[in-house]
């Protein structure tokens, strides 16, 4: 199975690390060296890259946990890019950002032009336009959008993802499902777009 960018860059680290050291980097290390604040990153990626043959574990005497099966130069990259997963964003009424420093692979058929992010969706306003509690966006930085798009926004630093339907004298932010009502953002309330939806993955269950 063909890697991702990020896969493939992963696995040359842990490759050549282990060939300059005699011993294969620590989860911390990797961590460290690609700027993860989590290890259950790495650990994600571990285990995918297990699952595709490309790392075994060690025999017991060895000083480092991790071995790579064959050389990672000479696998093909897929079709996929690397995005920051930044957050969550509701479908339903706004939330407050929770801020995240992971990162998701998405199909570069999702990527245009500029600065691209991910967010988790929380909620089921927007299951019509087939996004799930649960999915991940793929947003297009920008802070603009067009009537009738789908946007994430933050009303009143909450944030939220919805149709943007401006007004004379206000904004409207409308669901995909007729259990919600439209959010209406008057002038006097804090209003800001973040970025419009290129995508939706799926959350793997």
């Amino acid at each position: 199975m063909p890697l991702t960018p990020k896969q493939k860059l992963f696995i040359e680290f842990i490759d050549d690390f282990t060939r300059k050291q005699g011993f294969a980097p620590s989860q911390t290390e990797i961590a460290r060296h690609f700027g993860f604040s989590s290890l259950g990153t790495v650990q994600r990626y571990l285990t995918r890259l297990r699952e595709q043959g490309l790392l075994h574990k060690a025999p017991a005497h060895a000083r480092r946990g991790l071995a790579v099966k064959t050389s990672p130069r000479s696998v093909p990259s897929s079709l996929s890019s690397t995005l920051p997963l930044l957050g969550r964003v509701a479908a339903g009424s706004p939330i407050e950002a929770i801020e995240s420093h992971d990162e998701i692979e998405v199909p570069s058929s999702m990527i245009r032009r500029g600065e691209h992010f991910v967010l988790q969706v929380s909620g089921h306003s927007m299951i019509e336009d087939g996004i799930l509690d649960g999915d991940f966006v793929v947003i297009q930085k920008q802070r603009t959008a067009e009537r009738g798009q789908m946007i994430v926004a933050l009303v009143d630093d909450a944030a939220t993802v919805k149709r943007f339907y401006p007004k004379k004298d206000s904004i409207e932010l409308h669901p995909a499902n007729p259990m919600y009502h439209p959010i209406v953002v008057k002038p006097d309330q804090s209003f800001k777009i973040e970025g419009v939806v290129a995508g939706v993955i799926r959350k793997l269950i």
